[in-house]
């Protein structure tokens, strides 16, 4: 009679592989909360804060150096503005609203934002022609013409929140 033999064989752990990847990315990273939303942008609001973005920018870079008071204001309002629009596009860039679950109303909360900068926007860009067609600066009136229409994207953005915001009441 033949005797078998029978042999099992154990993989060894390997230390120098490649880690899986759903090993990496497991629920205890402090940091799995993350996700990337870009989809967003490409909505008629996140095309707004982009747009916000860059009409900013060209506004701070026009009025700058300030060399009269208006400016100053004209400034003081681009930069706040844009600063505001860059942390909302991190909280749906970074999808904060969704992963923070505070009794925040977020739709309330960037309705209300949006409104004060484009009322300040609108104030600013008056201010700032004013001044710049006083003293004849080229790059001073060029950002008063950004700024009327930073205004308007700001005004529309509102528009649009505000008519969210009266129809996630309704749905309420």
């Amino acid at each position: 009679m033949m005797t078998e033999t029978v042999v099992t064989v154990q993989e060894a752990p390997n230390n120098n592989a490649a880690p899986n990847k759903q090993q990496t990315a497991s629920a205890d990273s402090p940091l799995s909360w993350i996700k990337l939303n870009v989809d967003y942008f490409k909505t008629t609001p996140g095309v707004l804060k982009i747009v916000e973005l860059i009409l900013g920018i060209l506004c701070m870079s026009l009025a700058s150096p300030a060399y009269h008071g208006g400016v100053h204001f004209f400034l003081f309002v681009a930069t706040t503005s844009f600063i505001g629009t860059l942390i909302w596009v991190f909280i749906y860039l970074l999808g904060i609203r969704e992963a923070i679950s505070f009794p925040i109303n977020w739709i309330l909360t960037e309705l209300l934002n949006t409104g004060i900068c484009a009322v300040f926007y609108i104030i600013a860009f008056i201010v700032e022609l004013i001044v710049s067609i006083a003293h004849l600066h080229g790059s001073y009136i060029a950002a008063g013409v950004f700024g009327l229409l930073n205004a308007a994207a700001y005004s529309f953005a509102t528009y649009l929140l505000n008519v969210e915001h009266k129809s996630s009441r309704a749905a309420n």
